[in-house]
């Protein structure tokens, strides 16, 4: 119980310094939204406009920096971020929750699978060392987890969109789509999304894979195991049970944190395939120097980042009994 009360608090003051940060960068940046989306424009600028648009961002000068703090606190928590200038006038939070379920949908589903999969291949890998599936399944996904998101998104496209022309090469889903929950779109969607996340998951399944069957080939020499042997004890549940168990505690904190990072999408994939995710959007707020949506978006991944690694601390304790000691 103490351990996961000292992980809430350090949850806790983690979040309050990133959302301090992320008050006090912008506000320490030359200019505001409102001088950056008049500044694309040559010629002399109309001041009553710029002070049009900064009543509209919410930018006020009048303010001092300790009232526009309890201020900018009291929206974070309502979850107001102010007006996004790349989707302008539109607000930052509209914005990403339209954008968050094309990144989970994605990134999200890719992950877990890679984690699923890497994890059960290495742990078969490590318990029949030296065979067939050891031999062949870790030095080949070790290998394509070396290529470049980019570069294999590429290669995906010519192969499978303009020279066989199975899979649409871009976009979340077709322009002519009526986009709704009906079979149609969501088949639509489906094919439009095979070609990134093939892409995610031929580049991160490699890492899973080695580090799971050397943590099972660690723990296989532990005593705990060959006791559970000499009992007696069933192979498929020395392996899973003993094995697969205690093989897999140190994966917990990295899938956490893989997680975490989920919503902040694979930019450089999203970005080949024009895909409506959050990434996408990511990188079009810097272009745009959109500070509003990007700090939605940096408190959004921290949030996300921290909720999961506390998860993953207190999957830690479920499963591990040691951490359970109170000290």
């Amino acid at each position: 119980m103490r351990f996961v009360l000292r992980r809430l608090g350090f949850f806790v003051i983690t979040l309050w310094a990133a959302i301090t940060l992320n008050f006090l960068i912008p506000r320490l940046m030359p200019g505001n939204p409102a001088q950056a989306m008049m500044g694309q424009y040559r010629g002399r600028i109309n001041p009553q406009a710029i002070h049009a648009l900064e009543i509209a961002f919410g930018v006020n000068n009048h303010q001092s920096l300790l009232s526009s703090y309890f201020t900018y606190l009291g929206n974070v928590f309502r979850g107001r971020f102010g007006i996004s200038l790349t989707f302008f006038p539109d607000q930052v939070t509209h914005e990403v929750l339209q954008a968050l379920p094309w990144t989970l949908a994605l990134v999200g589903v890719t992950t877990i699978l890679a984690f699923a999969l890497g994890t059960l291949i290495g742990l078969l890998a490590a318990w029949r060392r030296g065979g067939t599936l050891d031999s062949l399944m870790p030095p080949i996904f070790v290998i394509t987890s070396s290529f470049p998101y980019f570069w294999l998104a590429m290669l995906a496209i010519w192969l499978f969109s303009i020279r066989f022309h199975w899979l649409p090469s871009s976009n979340g889903y077709s322009i002519t789509d009526n986009v709704g929950w009906t079979w149609t779109f969501a088949y639509d969607a489906f094919k439009h999304a095979l070609l990134p996340a093939m892409t995610i998951l031929v580049t991160s399944i490699g890492a899973w894979i080695l580090t799971m069957r050397n943590n099972t080939i660690t723990v296989l020499t532990e005593d705990y195991v060959r006791m559970a042997r000499a009992k007696g004890l069933r192979p498929w549940r020395i392996m899973w049970t003993y094995a697969g168990r205690n093989a897999i505690l140190p994966n917990l904190t990295g899938f956490a944190m893989s997680l975490g990072f989920v919503v902040a999408g694979a930019i450089l994939v999203e970005f080949v395939f024009n895909y409506p995710g959050v990434g996408w959007m990511f990188l079009h707020s810097v272009e745009s120097e959109d500070y509003a949506l990007m700090q939605g978006l940096f408190l959004l991944i921290t949030v996300t980042v921290l909720t999961a690694i506390l998860a993953a601390d207190v999957a830690t304790v479920i499963l591990d009994p040691r951490t359970r000691d109170e000290r």
